[in-house]
């Protein structure tokens, strides 16, 4: 499998790359341990698995808000400054 390195994305997104890529490497551990009669080190290792998983949703989401607030920034910017005049109706 290939993960990609993040280059250009945010830190909040490299996070979450790496995040996930910890929580493939516990889930194989997990399912190693299971196929070796460890049931309380698989438990462990789908724990802090679910744990990196949770931790990466958490980047995303907070990468999508931010995504999100600077989109509007932006729009709110460039809505400023190509607003027609005001017509004026005094005659």
């Amino acid at each position: 499998m290939m993960i990609p390195d993040g280059t250009g994305d945010g830190p909040m997104l490299q996070e979450a790359a790496r995040e996930l890529e910890a929580a493939i490497h516990d889930a194989r551990v997990a399912f190693d341990c299971i196929g070796l009669g460890e049931i309380d080190r698989a438990h462990t290792s789908a724990v802090t698995a679910r744990t990196a998983i949770d931790a990466a949703v958490t980047a995303v989401q907070a990468a999508l808000a931010q995504e999100a607030s600077q989109s509007a920034a932006q729009s709110a910017a460039t809505g400023a400054t190509t607003a027609p005049a005001p017509i004026d109706t005094e005659f």
